[in-house]
């Protein structure tokens, strides 16, 4: 039966592949860049080097669409990971201090190699593992990923003491072969029924977005979806900076992003999943939404602490907790949206506009905390979380339906931390 525990070690392994990349296009690149003395309004405008994860929509009907030799996900992903560990080699010896656009560019070139893998991975974990199975699949998912986040963020950070920016970057280059032989060992699954006939442009992109929109109140679910994660990219975009100018190490800056973040955002994770799995997606999504919101809190506390870091570790706890209940919900409501016959293009479609406040306003957060100050700016970022709440709230009130048929999503569609 597909979805055993083949499945499940290929799910881990690809979920590593997947989280490995995200912080050196993010946390630990800002780091690097704090570090090499750019300015709080350059480094805000980093966060635009992650544009790919926003606009991953528009080449996601490509691996729905255009199949390969090997099959259409693992074919793909044999072509995909090869360029991106490339990639990840090419920004580890690169100089910011001296060359910064030229990391800025391979930063980028990553980010659009490990956006179109999450495409290829999100469909393969959709059409590869029964409903039954998902929740499993997630969770194998969520601990290979993290895993990656506490690597390629904290060790690569605590690393660079010992090795150097350049060597701790190649070392987490060196850890991404892990994604090929995931897709070597990995098992192909079966196409979904083909769509009904039409140009190329009908079958790839407007069937998908279609399909999407004949739900009850899709229009408010993509304006919520494009406004949850709105105060969270402001704030998180200026953290590597925010510590710096506390006066917080290398060593102390991993601890808080390392083993206290993963510890908290995996209870998150497992109490936002039983919540989903309890009252459903939408109603789970309000209450974790508000926790994250009022977690944000903690970020005024760490401004006036003057550098205290139990107030960091405390922080980073609650911030972190708050994170993973949320994300659990979130993307539990995300998976349960797709369509199999378009799993690639929808979910792509649903990440990347949940990601486009990141790519986008983030870019100008360094701008906005160098004219408010650290205190006001991260009381700017906890309100700018309050239009999402309302939306969902509004939602669940306007469409009960809505609200009962995301109710039967099943635990296993409660991935976090994507």
């Amino acid at each position: 039966m597909a979805g055993g525990r083949r499945g499940f070690v290929i799910m881990t392994a690809f979920g590593f592949a997947c989280g490995l990349p995200l912080p050196l296009t993010g946390f630990t690149l800002r780091q690097w860049l704090s570090e090499a003395g750019l300015s709080l309004g350059a480094i805000g405008l980093s966060a635009v080097i992650g544009l790919a994860y926003a606009l991953k929509f528009l080449w996601a009907p490509v691996f729905d669409r255009v199949p390969s030799r090997i099959g259409r996900r693992r074919g793909w992903l044999a072509v995909i990971q090869p360029l991106m560990i490339a990639a990840m080699a090419l920004l580890a010896f690169s100089d910011p201090a001296r060359w910064p656009l030229l990391t800025v560019a391979l930063a980028a070139l990553v980010a659009f190699c490990s956006a179109s893998q999450d495409i290829v991975v999100d469909a393969w974990r959709i059409e590869y593992f029964p409903a039954a199975r998902q929740g499993a699949a997630l969770a194998c998912y969520v601990w290979g990923y993290r895993l990656a986040l506490l690597i390629s963020g904290a060790a690569v950070i605590k690393l660079a003491d010992l090795w150097g920016w350049h060597g701790a970057l190649a070392a987490a280059a060196g850890l991404a072969v892990i994604g090929p032989l995931a897709t070597w060992l990995a098992p192909e699954p079966p196409a979904p029924p083909r769509a009904r006939q039409g140009s190329v442009f009908a079958r790839m992109v407007v069937a998908p977005l279609a399909a999407f929109l004949e739900r009850e109140g899709a229009w408010w679910v993509l304006l919520f979806i494009a406004l949850f994660k709105l105060g969270e990219a402001l704030a998180g975009v200026m953290l590597a900076p925010f510590y710096r100018a506390l006066g917080f190490d290398r060593g102390a800056v991993a601890l808080a992003n390392g083993p206290i973040s993963l510890v908290a955002t995996l209870a998150g994770i497992a109490l936002g999943g039983w919540l989903v799995a309890r009252y459903g997606a939408a109603r789970a999504l309000i209450w974790t939404g508000f926790a994250q919101m009022a977690a944000m809190a903690m970020y005024l506390a760490l401004a006036l602490s003057a550098g205290r870091p139990g107030v960091l570790y405390l922080t980073t706890l609650t911030e972190a907790f708050a994170e993973g209940l949320a994300d659990a919900a979130f993307l539990a409501f995300l998976s349960g949206l797709c369509d199999h016959a378009y799993s690639a293009t929808q979910y792509a479609l649903l990440s990347s506009l949940a990601a486009l406040p990141l790519r986008t306003l983030g870019g100008v957060s360094g701008v906005f905390a160098q004219a408010l100050g650290w205190t006001r700016f991260y009381a700017f970022c906890l309100l700018s979380a309050l239009p999402a709440m309302l939306v969902m709230l509004y939602l669940v009130r306007r469409y009960p339906r809505f609200s009962r048929d995301l109710r039967e999503i099943p635990l296993a569609s409660a991935e976090a931390g994507g």
